[in-house]
């Protein structure tokens, strides 16, 4: 089989470029058939988009789209500008052979707001990128040294580029907190606004795993998500997590973490400050995992 693969998120810093990274290398790794890095999928047997702006109206092939989450559809008051862009990538989506979604959360919000049959969506779930993993202390200190971060802090992770209501990070900077809060990603200039925060800007793999061992607990704020993952990447690497108690987190990382109402950030911040080691594992599930259901997906798309 041959697989057309958008490969164009890859260069992105954020979580779908993380998700099309990780599975492009697994994919490859699996040796089920022949991927081509390619968005027209020209002499192709599948083409699939792992982002929703790469779905195409009227592919050649049989296609497979990623759907992260329906965040704008579902809130289309906040994400006025991101909801137009969306309409004809949505419809695209509809026209897909099949769907991958993250979460059974998704699933059923893809069903609710676009319509799609069940048969078409396959829940594959993410993992955490293989090099991420606890590093020891030298290696802690030595990479928090370098980004001016204290002893003990908080850690939130995720991308700062433009505001986005759900992420609630500046609701988090203002929450009550004892231990300073350290804020990982990509930033915008609307972000040295915040208030008693520390920001690294984005972090290599290699800093971003120490900076994720040398945390006392991640905070993760959002109220809504497709699927989280930042707080499985944290407890990879060694560090509690306590989150917001939204639907898609629960369903991947129940018994886990420490989950507080979406309402409550100062509890959710408590929670962080109270968090013990040693953190439970991440669920199972790895890239390896996620590639052989992949290739089922793309199989049954070129059947149909």
């Amino acid at each position: 089989m041959r697989v057309g693969f958008d490969s164009r998120p890859a260069k992105e810093t954020h979580g779908i470029g993380r998700y099309s990274r990780c599975l492009l290398a697994a994919l490859r790794d699996h040796g089920r058939g022949e991927i081509v890095e390619t968005h027209k999928p020209r002499r192709c047997d599948v083409f699939h988009s792992p982002w929703i702006d790469g779905a195409m109206l009227r592919p050649s092939v049989p296609q497979v789209v990623t759907l992260h989450d329906l965040i704008p559809l579902k809130r289309r008051g906040e994400y006025l500008r991101s909801g137009l862009r969306f309409r004809m990538r949505y419809l695209a989506v509809q026209r897909a052979a099949r769907v991958i979604v993250p979460t059974h959360a998704v699933a059923d919000d893809a069903v609710y707001q676009l319509q799609i049959p069940r048969e078409k969506l396959a829940v594959i779930p993410e993992a955490p990128a293989s090099n991420l993993g606890p590093r020891d202390e030298a290696e802690v200190k030595a990479v928090c040294k370098r980004h001016g971060l204290a002893e003990r802090y908080l850690l939130w992770v995720g991308r700062m580029t433009t505001p986005d209501p759900r992420k609630r990070v500046a609701a988090l900077a203002r929450a009550r907190r004892k231990m300073p809060l350290v804020l990982v990603g990509a930033i915008h200039p609307w972000a040295h606004e915040l208030p008693n925060v520390t920001l690294t800007g984005a972090l290599s793999d290699d800093d971003l795993a120490a900076v994720y061992s040398g945390a006392h607990a991640l905070v993760f704020p959002s109220d809504d998500e497709g699927f989280g993952v930042p707080p499985v990447e944290a407890l990879a690497c060694g560090t509690p997590v306590a989150a917001c108690d939204v639907p898609a987190v629960r369903e991947v990382l129940h018994g886990r973490v420490s989950l507080t109402s979406v309402d409550d950030l100062d509890g959710l911040v408590a929670a962080a400050e109270c968090a013990r080691r040693p953190a439970p594992p991440p669920p199972a599930w790895t890239w390896e995992d996620a590639a052989a259901a992949t290739w089922e997906v793309y199989a049954q798309a070129a059947a149909s």
